[in-house]
C-alpha cells in the first residue's frame, strides 16, 4: 500500500525529532517543517503538487540549497537545480557531516533509480541529522 504525502511527512518528522539533539531551531541553515506554511522561503520556485509536503531543508542562500519534500529531493548548487524522486534511491555517503574539516556544510550523495547521482546540502554538526534522517527515512518508505 502506498503511503500518503501526509503520512510520509509525519513519519519523517518523527524520525528527525528522535535523532536530532534539541534545540531544533538553533541551527544556522537547516530546519524541518511541521507544515508547508512554516516554510519561510517564498522566493524559491518549488512547483509542489497539490498534496506534496515540505519535510526539511538546508538553505545556505538563494543559489545553494536542498529541500526534501514528501515526493522528491531538490538541490540548487551554484544556481544549477537538480531534483529526483527517491523511489529505489540509494545512499552513497554523507560527506564530512561531523565537521572534522571545519566546514559549515558538506554534500551528501544519492544514486537515483535511473543511475544518476543527486547531491544535497548537509549542515555539519548536530544539524546534520535533520537532512540525513529525513532523506534516509523517505528512501526506506519508498522501497
Amino acid at each position: 500500500m502506498r503511503k500518503s504525502d501526509k503520512s510520509k511527512h509525519n513519519i519523517s518528522i518523527a524520525s528527525i525529532k528522535r535523532s536530532t539533539i534539541k534545540p531544533y531551531d538553533d541551527f544556522k541553515w537547516t530546519k524541518f517543517y511541521e507544515s508547508n506554511s512554516d516554510f519561510p522561503y517564498s522566493g524559491l520556485n518549488l512547483n509542489l503538487t497539490e498534496n506534496e509536503m515540505i519535510i526539511c531543508s538546508t538553505v545556505i542562500d538563494s543559489e545553494n540549497y536542498s529541500i526534501l519534500t514528501s515526493q522528491k529531493l531538490i538541490t540548487n548548487e551554484n544556481g544549477i537545480e537538480s531534483s529526483g524522486n527517491l523511489v529505489n534511491a540509494k545512499d552513497k555517503g554523507y560527506g564530512d557531516f561531523k565537521g572534522y574539516k571545519d566546514d559549515s556544510f558538506t554534500l551528501g550523495l544519492l544514486e537515483l533509480e535511473n543511475g544518476t547521482e543527486l547531491k544535497y546540502f548537509i549542515e555539519t554538526g548536530k544539524a546534520s541529522m535533520i537532512m540525513i534522517n529525513g532523506v534516509r527515512t523517505l528512501i526506506r518508505m519508498e522501497k
